[in-house]
C-alpha cells in the first residue's frame, strides 16, 4: 500500500505506509557541529540501556561534545529492535534514539593500555555519566575517587537503581533495575490504572528518563560549582527517588489525609471534567476546572442550563458529582469526530486530541516547533527522531550528528590524547 503526501513545502513524498509516515516531513537542516549553550563542555559516557545514554544524548543535543565507551563488543542496545527493514545499519533504532550527537571509542576497562587511555581521557573531561551496578568502576579501577585524584574539577554522576553506597546504602543497593522496577516501588505504578485492582506502568520509560533528566540538572549544577572552586563531586540519581519525587501528589495526600492515592484511569478525583473522552472517531481530552472553562464549555455544549445545577455550582461540587458531568460531556464528546471537538474549543477550553507518531507528522504545533528532525546517516536511509524539546533564542539545540559506530571516533580520540602528552 502506498500513501501520497503534501506538505506546505510543497514536496511529493510517496512509500510504504509505515515508512511513508516517517518520510512526509519537511527536511530540517542540521548544522555539522553543536551550536547549543554547552558547546565546549566535555563529558565521557560509560552508559548502556536508557537512563544514563538519554542523558548524556540530552547533554549532546544542548552543544556538549559526548565522548561514549564503548566495550569492543559494543553496547546491547546496538543490537536490539527496532531495525529497518532491510537489515542494513551498525544500531536498532533504541541505540539510534539515545546515542545521537556523540563520539564512539571502543575499550576494554580491564586492559591496561585501555584503561590508560581512559584516564587520560578523563583528565580534558568536565563530567562523567555511567548507570552501571553500584561497585563495577570501582573493580574496574576506574570508580570516582580514582578518577577524582586524577582530575579535582570532574563531576562524576551516577544512575542506579537504588543509588549509590556514598549517599546512602540502600539494602538493595545491589539489586539490578529497570523502568517498570522504579515505576512500581516509587509510586507511579500505584497511581496510574483503571482502578486499585488493575495497577499499570506508564507507557514511556519514565522509570528511566526522568532520573536521567534529574541526572543532567545535577551534573550541570555540580559543573558550575566546580567551575567557581575548582572542585569537583560526586553525583547521585537514584531511579526509584526518582519516581517518589515524581509521584509527590500521592505523599501529600497520604500525609494530609491519611488516603492512599487511588488510580482513577484518565481521570482525577479532585477535578471534573478532567479526562479522555471517546469522540466519534477517536479520543480527545477535556480539562474544565476553572469557571473560565466551565462555563463556555457549557455554552458550546448547549447546556447552560448546568450552570444553575447546584450539583455542580463550584470545582468541589463538580469532583463529588464527576460521574454526572462525565456522563453529560461523554456523551456530547461522542456525538462529534475528533477535529470537531478541537475545533469547537480550540483556545477557550483546554483540549487536545490523543495523539501518537503517525498524527504527529501533520499536526501544525509539532512542525512549528521543530519537534521532528530528520537525521542522516552514511550506511542508511535517513530517520525521523524527536528534536530537543528544550528551546534557546541564542545558542540553539540541535542533533547535528547521527549515532556512531562502533568506536568510529576512536582513532581520533586516541591521537588528540597523543598530542597532548
Amino acid at each position: 500500500m502506498l500513501r501520497l503526501y503534501w506538505w506546505s513545502t510543497g514536496r511529493f513524498l510517496i512509500g510504504p505506509t509505515r515508512a511513508a509516515t516517517l518520510r512526509s516531513l519537511p527536511m530540517s537542516t542540521t548544522p555539522p557541529e553543536p551550536t547549543g549553550p554547552l558547546k565546549g563542555l566535555r563529558i565521557v559516557d560509560v552508559t548502556h540501556a536508557a537512563a544514563g545514554p538519554w542523558a548524556a544524548m540530552l547533554l549532546g543535543d544542548l552543544g556538549a561534545e559526548i565522548v561514549k565507551i564503548e566495550p569492543p563488543t559494543g553496547e546491547f542496545t546496538r543490537f536490539t529492535r527496532p531495525f529497518l527493514d532491510d537489515g542494513s545499519g551498525p544500531y536498532g533504532g533504541r541505540y539510534s534514539a539515545r546515542n545521537r550527537n556523540k563520539r564512539s571509542i571502543a575499550l576494554d576497562l580491564t586492559n591496561d593500555d585501555d584503561r590508560d587511555t581512559f584516564l587520560n581521557l578523563i583528565e580534558t573531561a568536565d563530567g562523567l555519566i555511567e548507570n552501571m551496578r553500584g561497585g563495577v568502576m570501582d573493580r574496574l579501577g576506574v570508580g570516582w575517587e580514582v578518577l577524582h585524584q586524577r582530575n579535582p574539577r570532574l563531576v562524576y554522576a551516577a544512575i542506579r537503581g537504588f543509588g549509590d553506597a556514598r549517599s546512602g546504602e540502600s539494602p538493595y543497593a545491589d539489586w539490578p533495575a529497570f523502568d517498570v522496577i522504579a515505576q512500581a516501588m516509587g509510586g507511579l505504578v500505584s497511581m496510574t490504572g483503571t482502578d486499585a485492582e488493575h495497577p499499570l506502568r506508564a507507557g514511556p520509560l519514565v522509570g528511566d528518563i526522568f532520573p536521567a533528566s534529574l541526572t543532567c540538572v545535577g551534573l550541570l549544577s555540580a559543573i558550575m560549582h566546580a567551575r567557581e572552586t575548582g572542585e569537583g563531586q560526586f553525583v547521585d540519581v537514584a531511579m526509584v527517588d526518582s519516581m517518589m519525587a515524581l509521584c509527590t501528589s500521592t505523599q501529600t495526600m497520604w500525609d494530609y489525609e491519611g488516603r492512599q492515592y487511588q488510580p482513577q484511569g484518565n481521570g482525577s478525583d479532585d477535578v471534573a471534567p478532567f479526562d479522555i473522552y471517546e469522540t466519534a472517531d477517536g479520543h480527545c481530552a477535556i480539562a474544565a476546572p476553572r469557571p473560565s472553562h466551565w462555563e463556555p464549555l457549557c455554552e458550546i455544549m448547549g447546556r447552560t442550563d448546568l450552570l444553575e445545577d447546584e450539583r455542580l455550582v463550584d470545582l468541589v461540587s463538580r469532583a463529588e458529582h464527576r460521574d454526572v458531568v462525565n456522563d453529560v460531556v461523554g456523551t456530547w464528546a461522542k456525538s462529534l469526530t475528533t477535529a470537531e471537538l478541537v475545533e469547537l474549543l480550540g483556545g477557550r477550553v483546554p483540549v487536545g486530541p490523543v495523539m501518537g507518531p503517525a498524527d504527529w507528522v501533520t499536526d501544525p504545533h509539532v512542525e512549528a516547533r521543530g519537534m521532528l528532525v530528520e537525521v542522516h546517516h552514511p550506511h542508511h536511509r535517513p530517520t525521523i527522531e524527536v528534536a530537543c524539546p528544550i528551546k534557546f533564542s541564542a545558542t540553539p539545540a540541535r542533533v547535528y550528528a547521527p549515532p556512531p559506530i562502533l568506536d568510529q571516533d576512536g582513532p581520533a580520540i586516541r591521537a588528540e590524547l597523543d598530542a597532548r602528552s
